[in-house]
């Protein structure tokens, strides 16, 4: 934020002021140099805070679900208002500075406030409930894979309860809870087969041969959830023209509000926004309570069934975005202006509202429900993982949107291209809205298909008096090693 700021304040490190708009001097480029690595500093830097801050926020709270359960409030809907706070005082607030102060208070005033945050950070860090780092969960996952290959040809014991587990062991990475052996993917299960090579030495075992039942289930939980987690990409798909042809469709349509004041049309985005927050308000106060009459269930409904809701409203939105386009150009036709790329049409630029509010209402549905679903279903220490999944199903939902954009201009450009650069007007965008309904249509059938497998992931709270001895297990575990080779012993210490 300081490079950008400086880039904008010094007049060596940007091009010259050109309010003419003809013979402008390009920049340098050590001057697209320098903003080119702001950008890429700012990238790494929300990088680094968006897959953490929400379960760092999380963590001070008693997440457990029986503590859940009697709240009164979500933690996840009151995040993401927050978020949506911040983000609707960046469109109005800095944004106006940026056009009527300059370009050195728009950015340094976000600078000023990136700073005084990591101030507040660190004076209150000994407020903080700080999770301590038990190594990384990703070298836990591999161990699984890499046990489970390597006793691919073990035979697995009829109960689940002579595979392999560890309680110190897991301890330090199972805070709130412990996971439960679950029917699904039993073949990493084969982790936790007993050999008698592993039953020599129990107590500090080989990870890498070896793996603990609830270490199986946090690869599981991973496993189960990636389905889930890819439905919610075709959704930033569907929404990622609210940035681009949207706003291109707003310029040519009449933006008064007043004689002398025009809606500028990147502004638009703010109805979304606003109707994310209202219903964020909406949601908690009216909704849940009104669906735990019928559901019993204390959030109204579960995460699964909030993330379908929020997928179906966005396929009414992308209906709405192409029936609204049919009736712009129908006005523009009936006013002889299709071929007057410029022509303002005599058509409210409120048309496009409908669509901005009930993408608005999708992200309530489907945003703040994925992002709970990731937390929530997630292994305990994955849960940062987690949450980054969430960030790369952004970036990768912009960049299949980028994808069908270009798709569509290499096959409709040859004759009638759906998308022209220089005339919208004798464009078909209509068709590309259709194109996307079908898209969505077909990843809500297919999340549909997904939700109805899905497991929950078998998670215990348990107390310390339920949990057996560490030397019950291990004996169960011995006996079963000793007796591995014949099945009728095998049998005899299931008994």
């Amino acid at each position: 934020m300081i490079s950008l700021t400086v880039s904008a304040v010094l007049p060596s490190l940007r091009p010259p002021p050109c309010p003419s708009q003809v013979n402008c001097k390009e920049a340098s480029n050590s001057q697209l140099w320098l903003l080119y690595m702001s950008l890429i500093l700012t990238s790494i830097g929300s990088g680094g805070i968006k897959p953490c801050v929400v379960t760092f926020a999380a963590d001070q709270f008693d997440m457990r679900r029986s503590a859940v359960a009697s709240r009164s409030w979500n933690f996840f809907n009151w995040y993401y208002f927050c978020m949506g706070m911040a983000t609707l005082t960046a469109l109005t607030v800095v944004v106006y500075i940026q056009d009527n102060v300059g370009w050195g208070w728009g950015l340094g005033i976000p600078a000023i406030g990136m700073a005084l945050s990591i101030i507040a950070f660190i004076f209150g860090s000994s407020l903080y409930n700080k999770l301590k780092p038990e190594g990384s969960p990703l070298v836990r996952l591999a161990q699984v894979v890499v046990a489970a290959a390597k006793k691919r040809k073990e035979v697995m014991p009829l109960d689940p309860g002579m595979l392999y587990q560890n309680k110190e062991l897991d301890a330090a990475i199972s805070v709130n809870g412990r996971l439960l052996h679950s029917d699904q993917f039993r073949w990493f299960d084969r982790a936790a087969i007993v050999t008698d090579e592993d039953a020599e030495d129990l107590k500090s075992p080989n990870l890498w041969r070896i793996a603990t039942v609830h270490r199986i289930e946090e690869l599981k939980c991973i496993v189960r959830m990636l389905p889930i987690w890819s439905a919610g990409i075709l959704l930033v798909t569907a929404s990622s023209h609210l940035h681009s042809f949207v706003i291109q469709q707003a310029r040519s349509m009449d933006r008064h509000l007043s004689h002398s004041f025009e809606i500028p049309p990147a502004s638009l985005s703010i109805f979304s926004i606003l109707t994310m927050l209202a219903g964020l308000v909406l949601y908690e106060r009216l909704f849940v309570p009104f669906a735990r009459r019928f559901t019993g269930n204390p959030s109204g409904i579960t995460c699964l069934q909030r993330m379908g809701v929020g997928l179906f409203i966005s396929v009414i939105a992308t209906i709405v975005s192409a029936l609204v386009e049919v009736k712009r150009k129908q006005v523009a036709a009936l006013h002889n202006l299709l071929d007057s790329p410029r022509a303002i049409i005599p058509i409210s630029v409120f048309w496009l509202l409908p669509q901005y509010i009930l993408h608005g209402i999708a992200e309530v549905f489907m945003a703040v429900g994925h992002m709970e679903f990731l937390y929530d279903q997630s292994p305990e220490t994955m849960r940062s993982t987690a949450a980054a999944l969430n960030s790369l199903e952004v970036s990768m939902g912009n960049y299949i949107g980028t994808l069908v954009v270009t798709l569509v201009h290499k096959y409709t450009g040859r004759k009638n291209n759906w998308l022209p650069d220089r005339n919208l007007n004798r464009g078909k965008l209509d068709y590309y809205y259709w194109l996307i309904t079908g898209i969505q249509a077909i990843n809500l059938v297919y999340y549909v298909i997904c939700a109805w497998f899905y497991t929950y992931k078998p998670l215990e709270e348990v107390k310390e008096e339920d949990v057996p001895a560490e030397d019950e297990i291990q004996h169960k575990q011995f006996n079963y090693a000793e007796g591995k080779g014949d099945v009728e012993l095998r049998r005899n210490v299931m008994v």
